[in-house]
């Protein structure tokens, strides 16, 4: 069993990895590595996910910090939460950074001698994968913006979100830090998400008609918002555009599109990862009932993730951006509805349970 992986960045590498475990040979296609690992992202990832990880073999708990407590502001209430998830007792989820976890990854794929790098001329690779003129009996790709997406897989839902993300690490006074938090303020929503006792990241994603901010005005802007810490530094800030897509078809013959490429979404919630993994966790599991009752791994097992997971990821995605458009039209009418609807909700059980579980195993759990 030859499985072909396109594209290289944390998904693909996961994926690999977790291949490799049934003992099927990998190859993994991309003709740019990750030559610069940025330094300010991170990814939060729900403890579900994380148990997962580790049944795999990828385990996290040297280059994660948990997080216990999740909170939940307006811009009216930037001094009282709206929502408050927790405390709880073990974790809600991880903050791991991106460039930790990819060294993480490459050192394992370094190590598995059933995974290898193609270098190829790109054009030429890409075609025979076109063509089926190779030696693949699965391709999975993980690349939106290449020859295969373009030219087999162009019919998707596409979301402006008119926003720009900044993220940027911040150094600070030590505490326990273990509290997330979210502001849902007039320009666009900050999250701070802790990654140790004296660190934590920041991401303001800020609506585009907020035009040329500058990285000291975004910095003042955190300072503004800031209730917790004692800053003592900002490291370099990043920025990207925000846009989101989901696909009509995942499969075509024997090619699979996965990761991003098949959802992506606002980062309001830091769920898009956690979209991949549960996708990957469904997957494997698909592979080993073929490998369980002796079947070949071949497109069928395409169709079976298709109908397992699309209609579950265009719902999560869906809710996604809901949440997004909700936040937006309410800082209009200065958090009338959050404040009635959240005083609401804040005290509701069942709710607070459901949104805790929804975070942790999205639908199809």
């Amino acid at each position: 069993m030859n499985i072909c992986l396109i594209g290289y960045g944390i998904p693909s590498l996961v994926l690999a990895n977790i291949l490799a475990n049934r003992n099927i040979k990998i190859s993994i296609f991309d003709d740019s590595k990750l030559k610069n690992k940025s330094n300010t992202r991170t990814l939060g990832i729900a403890k579900k996910n994380i148990e997962f990880l580790k049944e795999e073999k990828i385990n996290l708990d040297n280059i994660s910090w948990p997080i216990n407590n999740i909170k939940i502001f307006n811009e009216s209430n930037n001094d009282k939460e709206i929502l408050n998830f927790g405390p709880v007792k073990d974790k809600l989820f991880s903050i791991i950074k991106n460039y930790q976890f990819i060294n993480l990854l490459e050192k394992k794929t370094k190590k598995n001698k059933l995974i290898k790098l193609v270098k190829k001329n790109q054009n030429s690779f890409l075609n025979s994968i076109i063509n089926n003129k190779n030696k693949f009996d699965l391709v999975i790709n993980f690349d939106s913006a290449n020859k295969i997406s373009k030219e087999i897989f162009f019919r998707r839902d596409l979301k402006n979100y008119n926003s720009e993300a900044y993220t940027t690490l911040i150094k600070h006074q030590k505490f326990e830090n273990k509290l997330a938090h979210q502001i849902f303020t007039k320009i666009g929503p900050l999250a701070f998400l802790p990654y140790s006792s004296n660190e934590t990241s920041v991401v303001f994603s800020i609506f585009k008609k907020n035009k040329n901010i500058s990285d000291e005005e975004i910095i003042e802007l955190i300072k503004k918002y800031n209730q917790k810490y004692i800053i003592k530094s900002f490291s370099k800030i990043e920025k990207f555009n925000l846009k989101g897509s989901v696909l009509k078809n995942y499969y075509y013959k024997k090619i699979l599109c996965f990761g991003d490429n098949i959802h992506k979404i606002h980062p309001l919630a830091g769920q898009g990862f956690n979209m991949t993994l549960r996708d990957i966790k469904i997957l494997s599991k698909l592979i080993d009932n073929k490998i369980y009752l002796g079947l070949p791994i071949d497109q069928s097992v395409l169709k079976e993730f298709e109908n397992k997971t699309k209609h579950f990821n265009y719902l999560y995605a869906t809710s996604i951006d809901f949440i997004h458009e909700f936040f937006k039209i309410d800082n209009k009418f200065n958090n009338f509805y959050s404040d009635k609807i959240f005083y609401f909700l804040e005290k509701n059980y069942l709710f607070k349970k459901f949104s805790t579980k929804f975070a942790d195993n999205g639908f199809i759990e």
